[in-house]
């Protein structure tokens, strides 16, 4: 038992010993800084007179909008846009974006199947429907009146398919 108190002891102190030796560190001495070098001064230049400024273009006057718009057309007893309308309603929306303030009124029509109040309904649908085709196309709902005309208008005869498909229809005036 003496030898292992002779080797822990014998042990502890050789650690002990070079705890102390690594825990001594060299001090740093700060080595001085090295003289500023002094950078020769960049030539003078001559200033030359600035040329005169070009002759400024005239902005590009704003295109004025076109709004001879075609009809949106719809389905027999249907307010639902036809696929064949969303290119006059895109050229639409694009044209009412370079006036933005401008008033519209969307004229709502059916053909005469139905009846006549039926037909009011439905035309006041289809006018809203396009009305909402243009909000959602960042257009300010404010700058659209919806009227539904029915079938008191149309601009073809009742008599025929291809005139009632044409009755079927949205209009888009400015407001006066």
């Amino acid at each position: 038992m003496n030898i292992t108190k002779n080797l822990l002891f014998t042990t502890l102190f050789a650690l002990f010993t070079l705890t102390m030796y690594s825990c001594k560190t060299k001090k740093l001495v700060a080595k001085p800084a090295p003289a500023p070098v002094e950078k020769p001064a960049p030539p003078v230049e001559e200033k030359k007179p600035a040329p005169a400024p070009e002759k400024e273009e005239a902005p590009a006057p704003v295109e004025k909008p076109n709004f001879n718009l075609d009809n949106i057309q719809f389905e027999f007893n249907s307010f639902v846009l036809k696929t064949s309308s969303f290119a006059i309603l895109d050229k639409a929306v694009a044209e009412m974006k370079k006036s933005p303030t401008t008033k519209f009124v969307l004229n709502g029509h059916s053909s005469a199947e139905g009846t006549p109040d039926h037909n009011m309904q439905l035309s006041i649908d289809r006018a809203n429907a396009v009305k909402s085709y243009f909000i959602n196309a960042g257009l300010n709902g404010s700058n659209f009146t919806v009227v539904g005309h029915g079938e008191k208008e149309p601009i073809s005869s009742n008599d025929s398919e291809e005139g009632r498909m044409v009755n079927r229809r949205t209009e888009i005036k400015v407001q006066n």
